[in-house]
C-alpha cells in the first residue's frame, strides 16, 4: 500500500517537534539512515522543504537548509520515515537522489584510530590523525601555555550551561601586532573545525616554513577551537549528529543554535526558527545561550586588537561573507569578495579542492543572528568570513579523520592568501570597540 505523505502541502498548522534523545538513552546509532540530496525547483518545493525542516520531526534531519530555488538540500532520513518522506517528495514532484546509503557506516569509519564507540576517551594526547574529546583539546591548550610561557596565554571566557570551561588561547608575538580571531566548533557535530583550528595553532607555534612564520609572527592570535563545549562533548558521548547547545527548552527539546543567537537582527527575515525543537532554533532571546554571551563579551574587550575574524564550520566548501540576514551587501563588499576569491584560488592549488565565494544570504540561504554578522556590524571588523570546510556531501559532517591534515593544509594556504591580500588593500586599519 502506498504510504501517506508525511506533510500536506496546504498544511498551515505548526506541528510540535519530537525531542531528540536524552543522554540517558546511550549512544545513538544511525543504522539504515540515508542522506538524500533534494532539489527544490519551484517555490512550492522550497516552502515545503522549509516547513518540513522547521518541524524537527524525529527521523528527519536536515544536514543543509533549504535556500534558493534549484539549490541542493541534504536530508538524513531514518528507515522508519523513508517511505513517508519519499512519498511526500514524489507527490509534489521534488527530485531526489541517494547521497549516503548508511550513515552508521560513516560514523564507524570516521575515527578509526580511536574507534567509533566514543563514550570512553581512549586518546590522551592530541594529534591530527584522529578526532579528540574536549578534555584532550583543553589539556593540549594548557600544555602550550606551559611550553611557550612567553607567547601563549590560556583564556577562559566563562562556563557553559553544563559548567564546562569555554577555553581558548591568545598567542602574542608582539603587543603591537595586529590580530586575527579564529572561532571554531560553534556547531557541535562539525568535528573537522576544532581539529583544523588546533592544527593551525600548532603550525603558528612550531612551523619550520620561513614564509609562513614571517606572516604568523607578524600577528597576534585569538583562538577558540570549541565554542560550544557541551554540544561537542555530547556528540562524543550520546549523539554524533547533535548541532546545538544543551540548555533545556520547552516541548522537551534541548539547545539552541549558537550561530542564530547573536544580538544582531536576531530571528529576522526567516533566518532562524522559533521552534525550540528545530536545528536552527534562535533561542528564547538574543544571547540566551551563555556560551554565545561569553564569547560576545570577550570579543567586545579585544575587538580593537584584530582586523580579521574567521568563523569555522563544515560542510559545503564555501567562503561566506556577511551578511546572512539580508541580501544587502557589505560596505566593503567588492574588497571582501576579491580577497575571498584570492583565498579560494590559493586553497585549490594544493589538492584541487574548489570553494565557492559569496555572501551568506546569496550563496546559501538567509541566516540571521550569526557571529559573523554580529562581529562585522557591531565591531566594524574589516575582514570577516565564515568558512564551510570539506566536503560537498560524500561524507558531510562525518569527514574521515584522514582528511584532517589535508583540510588543514589547504585552509592555511587560503589564510596566508587572505592575510596577504588584505594587507595589500591597506588593512589593518585601527578600529574602535563597538
Amino acid at each position: 500500500m502506498k504510504a501517506i505523505p508525511l506533510f500536506s502541502v496546504a498544511c498551515a498548522v505548526l506541528i510540535v517537534g519530537v525531542a531528540l534523545p536524552t543522554p540517558e538513552e546511550g549512544y545513538k546509532r544511525y543504522d539504515g539512515h540515508k542522506v538524500y540530496r533534494v532539489t527544490a525547483s519551484t517555490r512550492e518545493h522550497l516552502n515545503l522543504l522549509k516547513f518540513i525542516e522547521d518541524q524537527a520531526k524525529e527521523g528527519i534531519l536536515f544536514w543543509t537548509s533549504a535556500g534558493a530555488l534549484n539549490s541542493d538540500v541534504d536530508v538524513m532520513v531514518s528507515p522508519e520515515r523513508e517511505d513517508e518522506i519519499l512519498s511526500t517528495f514524489e507527490s509534489v514532484g521534488i527530485s531526489y537522489k541517494t547521497l549516503i546509503e548508511d550513515v552508521q557506516t560513516l560514523v564507524e569509519n570516521e575515527n578509526p584510530e580511536i574507534g567509533w564507540s566514543l563514550r570512553a576517551d581512549e586518546a590522551t594526547s592530541l594529534n591530527w590523525t584522529a578526532y579528540h574529546r574536549l578534555d584532550v583539546i583543553y589539556n593540549w591548550l594548557d600544555e602550550l601555555a606551559e611550553t611557550y610561557p612567553d607567547l601563549v596565554e590560556v583564556i577562559v571566557i566563562g562556563n557553559s550551561y553544563e559548567g564546562r570551561l569555554i577555553k581558548g588561547i591568545k598567542i602574542t608575538f608582539d603587543e603591537d601586532n595586529p590580530g586575527i580571531f579564529i572561532e571554531g566548533g560553534i556547531h557541535a557535530r562539525e568535528w573537522i573545525t576544532p581539529a583544523t583550528v588546533t592544527y593551525l595553532t600548532n603550525e603558528i607555534l612550531t612551523s619550520t616554513n620561513d614564509a609562513f612564520n614571517l606572516i604568523a609572527r607578524a600577528h597576534n592570535w585569538f583562538i577558540f577551537p570549541s565554542t560550544n563545549p557541551d554540544g561537542y562533548e555530547y556528540t562524543h558521548t550520546t549523539n554524533r549528529m547533535w548541532r546545538k547547545t544543551r540548555q533545556p527548552y520547552d516541548n522537551d527539546c534541548w539547545g539552541a543554535d549558537p550561530n542564530r543567537n547573536w544580538d544582531y537582527y536576531w530571528l529576522a527575515n526567516g533566518g532562524a526558527s522559533n521552534n525550540s525543537c528545530s536545528e536552527t532554533y534562535a533561542g528564547s532571546e538574543p544571547f540566551s545561550e551563555v556560551e554565545v554571551k561569553a564569547l560576545a563579551d570577550y570579543i567586545a574587550t579585544v575587538s580593537d586588537k584584530f582586523y580579521i575574524y574567521l568563523s569555522i564550520h563544515s560542510y559545503s566548501q564555501l567562503i561566506l561573507l556577511p551578511y546572512g540576514y539580508t541580501y544587502d551587501h557589505l560596505d566593503n563588499y567588492e574588497e571582501a569578495m576579491h580577497v575571498g576569491e584570492i583565498a579560494a584560488a590559493a586553497l585549490a592549488r594544493r589538492y584541487g579542492t574548489e570553494y565557492i565565494v559569496g555572501s551568506t544570504a546569496e550563496a546559501i540561504y538567509v541566516a540571521s543572528g550569526s557571529s559573523t554578522d554580529y562581529v562585522k556590524a557591531i565591531h566594524k571588523t574589516p575582514i570577516v568570513y565564515c568558512y564551510e570546510f570539506r566536503d560537498t556531501g560524500t561524507y558531510g559532517f562525518l569527514l574521515p579523520a584522514e582528511q584532517i591534515i589535508p583540510n588543514s593544509l589547504e585552509f592555511i594556504d587560503s589564510l596566508i592568501a587572505v592575510i596577504g591580500e588584505t594587507r595589500n588593500l591597506g588593512y589593518p586599519e585601527i578600529h574602535t570597540i563597538g
